[in-house]
């Protein structure tokens, strides 16, 4: 079995997750990550991970049925952390998820008590197997539903909304700029940052946290906790943003056209989830490894040195697709999109292949249906050539059936009077036509 980082791990041999121990400090380790972009105290923060053991918090928010990669970024943050060993805290916003806190540019549209309750339990999901809720340092799940529902609107405004200043809350980057645009504000968003820091605060009451982090966008949020614990308990707690991750040439990471990355499978396939970090550029390929694995500094600059050198290998490429889908589908999932990607063009077997891996990895193909009718007495090669759209007649089928460049679910057809069965079909329902080394279509007999 290969042990070399160039090259992705075989199914089933999960690169161990841990902190690079060539740092003097976890600290130092996110510093050369480039996960701290602000912090409310580095010296203190350095010395009180380095020294004490430190229960840190992350939200979020069930804003929708599933975490994309945004959320996985903090996820991983929360991981490195613990296996530092810090205590995590969860907290998955079942009451800030009512609300939703506010986008730069539009309202967010309410969602049901019932709606919000499922995607808690989702997200939940979702959280859970990134972190270790045994040993040592345990991670805890919370939901801030638990200390907002009792609270009655009175107390809440006496014993909360009375340490925040009107002027200090609208001079927050996100409260300023929806209150210059015509959508305005509602009351509503705009104190979602009094319950967040209401989440610092109890959680610092209650289980001694002393830190949260989110995404530096998210600052003004984040302060707010720092200050009412300041105010209300004469302590001082520390928050950490952590950097908006973007593309070398400035372009937002992980949408394409509006389309988000999902965690969730049924929302994002294994398989698309591995082509997108399969397709990374090389000028981003060091900084993504950085961030979503835990490969050493000394793994990641070889693998940087590799990709400066031999670029056409895409190593580092191959290797940050193992490491962040085997981290979030498994190696089972992540060995099976593998071998899909060799299938699909002539390096593997279809037939292995489970009918949802099949759809997800052809998603992209040209698509057309056939009748069952059509399958009766089976169908000719030059019929289902035409039929495929990749050739326009029947001539220029024969001529590529002669020319040795008619393949169906991998196997090559030699002969123009050839018939495709109904056993051959994939599932009971596909065919996978190519013409020539890459073009291909999707057939589906239905």
């Amino acid at each position: 079995m290969s042990t070399d980082p160039r090259l992705p791990v075989p199914s089933g041999s999960v690169r161990p997750q841990r902190n690079d121990e060539s740092f003097p400090n976890i600290w130092q380790e996110l510093l050369w990550r480039g996960l701290i972009q602000v912090s409310t105290d580095p010296e203190a923060l350095e010395k009180a991970l380095n020294e004490e053991t430190v229960t840190y918090y992350c939200g979020f928010d069930p804003t929708a049925s599933s975490l994309h990669l945004g959320h996985l970024v903090q996820l991983i943050f929360m991981r490195r952390l613990q296996l530092a060993g810090h205590h995590p805290l969860a907290l998955v916003g079942g009451s800030t998820g009512m609300i939703g806190d506010p986008r730069p540019t539009t309202e967010r549209g309410m969602q049901t008590k019932e709606q919000v309750a499922d995607w808690v339990r989702s997200i939940q999901t979702q959280v859970q197997p990134f972190l270790s809720f045994e040993g040592q340092n345990p991670a805890r799940m919370v939901n801030n539903l638990d200390w907002t529902a009792p609270l009655s609107a009175i107390d809440f405004l006496r014993d909360i909304g009375k340490n925040f200043r009107v002027g200090t809350m609208i001079k927050k980057d996100i409260v300023a700029s929806r209150l210059n645009s015509d959508e305005g504000i509602s009351y509503a968003e705009f104190s979602y940052q009094i319950l967040q820091g209401l989440d610092f605060l109890e959680l610092n009451r209650n289980y001694g946290c002393t830190m949260q982090f989110g995404g530096s966008d998210q600052w003004g949020n984040l302060t707010s906790g720092t200050e009412l614990i300041r105010k209300v308990e004469g302590k001082s707690v520390h928050a950490v943003g952590t950097p908006l991750i973007t593309n070398a040439d400035g372009t937002k990471f992980g949408k394409s056209e509006g389309n988000a990355i999902w965690l969730n499978p049924e929302l994002t396939s294994p398989y698309e989830f591995y082509q997108f970090w399969l397709n990374t550029a090389d000028a981003d390929v060091a900084e993504r490894l950085k961030v979503f694995t835990f490969l050493s500094r000394a793994e990641i600059e070889e693998l940087a040195q590799v990709t400066a050198e031999r670029p056409h290998e895409r190593a580092a490429q191959k290797t940050l697709a193992w490491e962040v889908t085997s981290m979030v589908h498994g190696a089972e999932a992540t060995g099976k999109v593998i071998d899909a990607s060799r299938a699909l063009f002539g390096g593997g077997e279809l037939e292995g292949l489970d009918e949802s891996t099949l759809r997800a990895a052809t998603a992209e193909l040209p698509y057309t249906k056939l009748s069952a009718d059509d399958f009766d007495d089976g169908l000719d090669i030059v019929s289902l050539l035409v039929a495929s759209g990749l050739v326009e007649s029947n001539s220029a089928a024969r001529r590529t059936v002669a020319d040795g460049g008619a393949y169906v679910n991998n196997q090559k057809v030699t002969a123009p009077d050839s018939r495709i069965e109904r056993s051959q079909l994939l599932h009971g329902r596909y065919l996978l036509v190519r013409r020539g080394k890459r073009t291909m279509a999707l057939l589906e007999v239905a």
